[in-house]
Protein backbone atom coordinates (compact mmCIF):
# COMPACT_ATOMS: atom_id res chain seq x y z
CA UNK A 1 0.00 0.00 0.00
CA UNK A 2 1.40 3.57 -0.79
CA UNK A 3 0.76 6.36 1.16
CA UNK A 4 1.81 9.60 0.09
CA UNK A 5 2.75 12.74 2.72
CA UNK A 6 2.35 15.59 1.19
CA UNK A 7 3.26 19.37 2.65
CA UNK A 8 5.57 17.83 5.02
CA UNK A 9 9.18 20.06 5.70
CA UNK A 10 11.79 17.24 5.77
CA UNK A 11 14.89 17.52 7.79
CA UNK A 12 17.60 15.82 5.58
CA UNK A 13 20.23 16.43 8.01
CA UNK A 14 21.23 19.91 7.63
CA UNK A 15 18.25 21.91 7.58
CA UNK A 16 14.67 21.88 6.66
CA UNK A 17 13.60 21.66 2.99
CA UNK A 18 10.57 23.55 1.53
CA UNK A 19 7.15 21.70 1.48
CA UNK A 20 6.96 18.65 -0.32
CA UNK A 21 6.17 14.94 -1.20
CA UNK A 22 7.13 11.77 0.73
CA UNK A 23 5.82 8.21 -0.22
CA UNK A 24 6.28 5.27 1.22
CA UNK A 25 5.57 2.11 -0.50
CA UNK A 26 4.81 -0.66 1.85
CA UNK A 27 8.23 -0.75 4.26
CA UNK A 28 10.49 1.38 2.27
CA UNK A 29 10.68 5.23 1.32
CA UNK A 30 9.68 5.07 -2.73
CA UNK A 31 11.51 7.43 -5.72
CA UNK A 32 8.40 8.00 -6.90
CA UNK A 33 6.55 11.04 -5.34
CA UNK A 34 3.05 10.87 -7.24
CA UNK A 35 -0.25 10.88 -4.84
CA UNK A 36 -2.18 8.80 -7.49
CA UNK A 37 -3.60 5.76 -6.15
CA UNK A 38 -2.03 6.65 -2.68
CA UNK A 39 -3.77 7.32 0.30
CA UNK A 40 -2.60 10.99 0.89
CA UNK A 41 -2.05 12.57 4.76
CA UNK A 42 -1.59 16.35 4.09
CA UNK A 43 1.36 17.28 6.90
CA UNK A 44 0.38 21.11 6.36
CA UNK A 45 3.66 21.85 7.06
CA UNK A 46 5.11 19.68 10.03
CA UNK A 47 8.17 18.28 10.33
CA UNK A 48 9.04 15.04 8.62
CA UNK A 49 12.14 13.46 10.84
CA UNK A 50 13.89 10.32 10.37
CA UNK A 51 12.59 7.53 12.92
CA UNK A 52 14.68 8.20 16.19
CA UNK A 53 17.43 5.97 17.49
CA UNK A 54 17.73 5.18 21.26
CA UNK A 55 21.28 4.24 20.74
CA UNK A 56 21.25 2.35 24.55
CA UNK A 57 18.04 0.62 25.94
CA UNK A 58 17.37 -2.70 28.17
CA UNK A 59 13.77 -3.90 26.86
CA UNK A 60 12.06 -7.36 28.21
CA UNK A 61 8.03 -6.51 27.01
CA UNK A 62 5.99 -5.48 24.27
CA UNK A 63 4.73 -2.13 26.15
CA UNK A 64 8.00 -0.74 26.35
CA UNK A 65 8.54 -1.40 23.02
CA UNK A 66 5.12 0.49 22.16
CA UNK A 67 5.88 3.15 24.12
CA UNK A 68 8.89 3.89 22.68
CA UNK A 69 7.17 3.82 18.85
CA UNK A 70 4.95 6.18 20.30
CA UNK A 71 8.01 8.67 21.03
CA UNK A 72 9.09 7.96 17.81
CA UNK A 73 11.43 5.58 18.29
CA UNK A 74 11.73 3.11 15.47
CA UNK A 75 14.98 1.17 16.19
CA UNK A 76 16.43 0.47 19.94
CA UNK A 77 19.33 -0.82 20.42
CA UNK A 78 19.43 -3.51 23.68
CA UNK A 79 22.27 -3.48 26.06
CA UNK A 80 22.14 -6.45 27.81
CA UNK A 81 19.55 -9.73 27.35
CA UNK A 82 19.64 -12.47 29.26
CA UNK A 83 18.63 -14.85 28.28
CA UNK A 84 18.49 -13.29 24.78
CA UNK A 85 14.97 -15.50 23.99
CA UNK A 86 13.41 -12.31 26.69
CA UNK A 87 14.67 -10.17 23.26
CA UNK A 88 13.63 -12.66 20.21
CA UNK A 89 10.37 -12.63 21.43
CA UNK A 90 10.01 -8.95 20.51
CA UNK A 91 11.85 -9.03 17.51
CA UNK A 92 9.97 -7.76 14.64
CA UNK A 93 6.76 -7.39 15.94
CA UNK A 94 4.67 -5.05 12.89
CA UNK A 95 4.55 -1.77 13.75
CA UNK A 96 7.13 -1.60 16.34
CA UNK A 97 10.94 -0.47 16.58
CA UNK A 98 13.41 -2.89 15.12
CA UNK A 99 15.39 -4.31 18.24
CA UNK A 100 19.09 -4.91 18.10
CA UNK A 101 20.47 -6.84 20.68
CA UNK A 102 23.58 -7.33 22.71
CA UNK A 103 22.38 -10.64 24.29
CA UNK A 104 24.74 -11.54 27.30
CA UNK A 105 27.15 -8.99 28.27
CA UNK A 106 30.61 -10.14 29.00
CA UNK A 107 31.93 -8.97 32.63
CA UNK A 108 34.20 -9.51 35.17
CA UNK A 109 34.10 -12.39 38.00
CA UNK A 110 32.97 -10.55 41.32
CA UNK A 111 31.53 -7.39 39.84
CA UNK A 112 28.92 -5.37 40.41
CA UNK A 113 26.91 -6.27 37.69
CA UNK A 114 27.65 -10.09 38.30
CA UNK A 115 26.18 -9.56 41.48
CA UNK A 116 22.41 -8.25 39.70
CA UNK A 117 20.45 -10.83 40.57
CA UNK A 118 19.82 -12.96 37.45
CA UNK A 119 22.92 -12.12 36.12
CA UNK A 120 24.08 -15.30 33.98
CA UNK A 121 27.52 -17.15 35.20
CA UNK A 122 28.15 -17.69 31.73
CA UNK A 123 28.87 -13.88 31.50
CA UNK A 124 31.58 -13.86 33.59
CA UNK A 125 34.90 -13.74 31.45
CA UNK A 126 37.64 -14.48 33.89
CA UNK A 127 40.89 -14.12 30.73
CA UNK A 128 42.22 -13.52 27.77
CA UNK A 129 41.70 -17.66 26.96
CA UNK A 130 37.96 -17.23 27.39
CA UNK A 131 37.32 -14.47 24.74
CA UNK A 132 37.02 -16.25 21.81
CA UNK A 133 34.88 -18.57 23.12
CA UNK A 134 32.64 -16.36 24.71
CA UNK A 135 32.16 -14.54 21.56
CA UNK A 136 31.66 -17.32 19.56
CA UNK A 137 28.87 -17.94 21.75
CA UNK A 138 27.01 -14.69 21.38
CA UNK A 139 27.18 -14.75 17.87
CA UNK A 140 25.73 -18.25 17.81
CA UNK A 141 22.56 -16.72 20.20
CA UNK A 142 22.20 -14.36 17.53
CA UNK A 143 23.88 -11.13 19.60
CA UNK A 144 24.19 -8.13 17.03
CA UNK A 145 27.01 -6.39 18.87
CA UNK A 146 29.16 -7.15 21.71
CA UNK A 147 28.79 -5.58 25.19
CA UNK A 148 31.88 -5.46 27.94
CA UNK A 149 30.71 -4.07 31.26
CA UNK A 150 34.11 -2.54 32.44
CA UNK A 151 33.74 -1.45 36.14
CA UNK A 152 37.29 -0.32 37.39
CA UNK A 153 40.34 -2.50 36.46
CA UNK A 154 38.82 -5.83 37.47
CA UNK A 155 38.74 -6.69 33.48
CA UNK A 156 42.08 -6.24 33.13
CA UNK A 157 42.96 -4.51 29.34
CA UNK A 158 44.85 -8.03 27.68
CA UNK A 159 40.91 -9.61 28.40
CA UNK A 160 38.96 -6.93 26.89
CA UNK A 161 41.44 -6.47 23.92
CA UNK A 162 41.20 -10.41 23.30
CA UNK A 163 37.39 -9.87 23.13
CA UNK A 164 37.52 -7.04 21.34
CA UNK A 165 39.63 -8.87 18.90
CA UNK A 166 37.10 -11.78 18.45
CA UNK A 167 34.35 -9.56 17.82
CA UNK A 168 35.94 -7.91 15.34
CA UNK A 169 36.92 -10.92 13.34
CA UNK A 170 33.25 -11.99 13.69
CA UNK A 171 32.38 -8.67 11.96
CA UNK A 172 30.74 -7.17 15.58
CA UNK A 173 30.87 -3.73 16.89
CA UNK A 174 32.06 -3.94 20.86
CA UNK A 175 30.43 -1.58 23.19
CA UNK A 176 32.05 -0.88 26.50
CA UNK A 177 29.91 0.14 29.82
CA UNK A 178 32.34 2.89 31.48
CA UNK A 179 30.62 4.70 33.90
CA UNK A 180 34.11 5.16 35.92
CA UNK A 181 37.44 6.96 35.23
CA UNK A 182 39.15 3.67 34.77
CA UNK A 183 36.58 2.21 32.40
CA UNK A 184 36.96 4.94 30.31
CA UNK A 185 40.74 4.54 30.48
CA UNK A 186 40.56 0.68 29.36
CA UNK A 187 38.25 0.94 26.76
CA UNK A 188 39.69 3.50 24.88
CA UNK A 189 43.40 1.69 25.37
CA UNK A 190 41.36 -1.65 24.03
CA UNK A 191 40.03 -0.46 21.55
CA UNK A 192 36.30 -0.91 21.83
CA UNK A 193 33.97 0.78 19.16
CA UNK A 194 31.67 2.26 21.48
CA UNK A 195 31.69 4.09 25.14
CA UNK A 196 28.39 3.97 26.67
CA UNK A 197 27.73 6.16 29.91
CA UNK A 198 30.41 8.94 31.12
CA UNK A 199 31.44 8.86 34.81
CA UNK A 200 29.73 10.81 37.38
CA UNK A 201 32.30 14.28 38.84
CA UNK A 202 34.78 15.73 38.01
CA UNK A 203 34.99 16.20 34.07
CA UNK A 204 37.34 14.04 32.42
CA UNK A 205 41.05 15.23 31.71
CA UNK A 206 42.18 16.56 28.34
CA UNK A 207 44.00 12.93 28.19
CA UNK A 208 41.51 11.05 28.25
CA UNK A 209 39.39 13.00 26.18
CA UNK A 210 41.94 12.86 23.39
CA UNK A 211 42.49 9.05 23.61
CA UNK A 212 39.09 8.68 22.20
CA UNK A 213 39.60 9.90 18.90
CA UNK A 214 38.17 7.82 16.57
CA UNK A 215 35.92 6.15 19.09
CA UNK A 216 31.92 6.86 19.70
CA UNK A 217 30.30 7.65 22.85
CA UNK A 218 26.56 7.63 24.06
CA UNK A 219 26.99 9.32 27.03
CA UNK A 220 23.56 8.15 28.50
CA UNK A 221 22.95 12.09 30.09
CA UNK A 222 19.74 10.95 31.28
CA UNK A 223 21.01 7.96 33.29
CA UNK A 224 23.89 9.99 34.58
CA UNK A 225 21.62 12.95 35.55
CA UNK A 226 18.73 10.40 37.58
CA UNK A 227 21.56 8.26 38.96
CA UNK A 228 23.28 11.63 40.35
CA UNK A 229 19.83 12.92 42.04
CA UNK A 230 18.85 9.55 42.98
CA UNK A 231 22.02 9.48 45.01
CA UNK A 232 21.49 12.84 46.50
CA UNK A 233 24.40 14.19 44.67
CA UNK A 234 23.02 16.51 41.87
CA UNK A 235 25.90 18.65 41.52
CA UNK A 236 27.90 15.48 40.23
CA UNK A 237 25.90 15.54 36.95
CA UNK A 238 27.44 18.71 35.98
CA UNK A 239 31.05 16.76 35.35
CA UNK A 240 29.16 15.11 32.96
CA UNK A 241 27.25 17.64 31.30
CA UNK A 242 30.98 19.08 30.95
CA UNK A 243 32.26 15.57 29.61
CA UNK A 244 29.88 15.23 26.93
CA UNK A 245 30.84 18.80 25.98
CA UNK A 246 34.86 18.42 25.58
CA UNK A 247 34.38 15.04 23.91
CA UNK A 248 31.76 16.88 21.10
CA UNK A 249 34.44 20.00 20.81
CA UNK A 250 36.99 17.11 20.02
CA UNK A 251 35.16 15.66 17.50
CA UNK A 252 33.84 12.61 19.19
CA UNK A 253 30.45 11.79 17.75
CA UNK A 254 28.09 11.76 20.26
CA UNK A 255 24.76 9.04 19.87
CA UNK A 256 21.83 9.40 21.90
CA UNK A 257 20.83 6.56 24.15
CA UNK A 258 19.12 6.82 27.30
CA UNK A 259 19.76 3.46 29.29
CA UNK A 260 16.06 3.16 29.70
CA UNK A 261 15.02 0.28 31.83
CA UNK A 262 13.23 -1.53 34.06
CA UNK A 263 15.37 -3.24 35.91
CA UNK A 264 16.07 -3.75 39.85
CA UNK A 265 18.97 -3.07 41.25
CA UNK A 266 20.25 -0.08 38.74
CA UNK A 267 20.85 3.94 39.81
CA UNK A 268 18.26 4.54 37.95
CA UNK A 269 15.49 3.58 35.13
CA UNK A 270 14.90 6.14 32.47
CA UNK A 271 11.09 5.62 30.79
CA UNK A 272 11.08 3.97 27.73
CA UNK A 273 10.02 6.85 24.83
CA UNK A 274 10.07 10.37 26.84
CA UNK A 275 13.64 10.12 27.94
CA UNK A 276 15.23 10.22 24.28
CA UNK A 277 13.52 13.79 24.04
CA UNK A 278 15.11 14.15 27.16
CA UNK A 279 18.44 13.00 26.06
CA UNK A 280 17.90 14.91 23.18
CA UNK A 281 17.78 18.50 25.20
CA UNK A 282 20.68 17.53 27.86
CA UNK A 283 23.04 17.03 24.65
CA UNK A 284 21.84 20.41 23.59
CA UNK A 285 22.64 21.70 26.72
CA UNK A 286 25.59 20.14 26.63
CA UNK A 287 27.19 22.40 23.73
CA UNK A 288 25.11 20.39 20.62
CA UNK A 289 23.10 22.53 17.94
CA UNK A 290 19.60 21.37 17.82
CA UNK A 291 20.79 19.85 14.63
CA UNK A 292 23.42 18.14 15.81
CA UNK A 293 21.42 16.71 18.56
CA UNK A 294 19.14 15.15 15.30
CA UNK A 295 21.47 14.12 13.90
CA UNK A 296 22.80 12.12 17.00
CA UNK A 297 19.49 10.10 17.24
CA UNK A 298 19.51 9.74 13.05
CA UNK A 299 22.03 9.77 10.85
CA UNK A 300 24.94 9.15 13.23
CA UNK A 301 23.68 5.78 14.79
CA UNK A 302 22.98 4.61 11.05
CA UNK A 303 26.41 5.56 9.63
CA UNK A 304 28.27 4.74 12.56
CA UNK A 305 26.31 1.29 14.17
CA UNK A 306 25.82 0.01 11.01
CA UNK A 307 22.74 0.71 10.01
CA UNK A 308 22.79 2.18 6.45
CA UNK A 309 19.32 1.44 5.23
CA UNK A 310 17.81 3.97 8.06
CA UNK A 311 18.41 7.30 9.57
CA UNK A 312 17.51 9.55 6.78
CA UNK A 313 14.49 10.93 4.51
CA UNK A 314 15.52 9.08 1.61
CA UNK A 315 14.19 6.77 -1.30
CA UNK A 316 15.14 3.19 -0.77
CA UNK A 317 15.84 3.54 3.05
CA UNK A 318 13.08 1.39 5.55
CA UNK A 319 9.77 3.90 6.41
CA UNK A 320 10.81 4.98 9.58
CA UNK A 321 9.50 8.39 9.94
CA UNK A 322 8.22 11.03 12.77
CA UNK A 323 6.20 13.91 11.68
CA UNK A 324 6.05 16.35 14.84
CA UNK A 325 4.60 20.14 15.18
CA UNK A 326 7.00 22.88 15.67
CA UNK A 327 10.61 23.24 14.56
CA UNK A 328 12.64 20.94 16.36
CA UNK A 329 15.77 22.43 14.67
CA UNK A 330 14.69 25.50 16.44
CA UNK A 331 13.34 24.00 20.41
CA UNK A 332 14.79 20.41 20.06
CA UNK A 333 11.61 20.31 22.77
CA UNK A 334 9.58 20.61 19.59
CA UNK A 335 10.25 16.41 19.14
CA UNK A 336 7.99 15.92 21.62
CA UNK A 337 5.28 17.44 19.61
CA UNK A 338 4.83 14.07 17.86
CA UNK A 339 1.30 13.39 15.67
CA UNK A 340 2.19 10.34 13.50
CA UNK A 341 5.00 7.55 13.59
CA UNK A 342 5.61 5.07 10.72
CA UNK A 343 7.60 2.09 11.46
CA UNK A 344 8.49 0.33 8.21
CA UNK A 345 5.60 1.88 6.82
CA UNK A 346 3.12 0.98 9.82
CA UNK A 347 1.65 3.91 10.43
CA UNK A 348 0.60 4.76 13.96
CA UNK A 349 -1.38 7.81 14.79
CA UNK A 350 -0.69 9.96 18.10
CA UNK A 351 -3.92 9.62 20.59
Amino acid sequence: MRTAITRARVFDGHALTEPRTVVLDGPLITADTTTGGARVVDARGAVLLPGLVDAHVHVTTEAQLTALRDHGVTTALDMAAFPITVVDALRSLPGLPEIRTAGVPAAAPGGHHARVPGFPPEAEVAGPADADAFVAARLAEGSDHLKIVLEGDLMPVPTVVALVAAAHARGLLVVAHTADPAAVAIAAEAGVDVLTHLPLGAPLDPAPVAALAGRVVVPTLTMMEGAAERAGAPQAFAGTLASAGALHRAGVPLLAGTDANDQPAVPFSPEHGPSLHHELELLVAAGLTPVEALNAATTRPAGLLGLPDRGAVRPGLRADLVLVDGDPLADIADTRAITRVWSAGVEHVAA
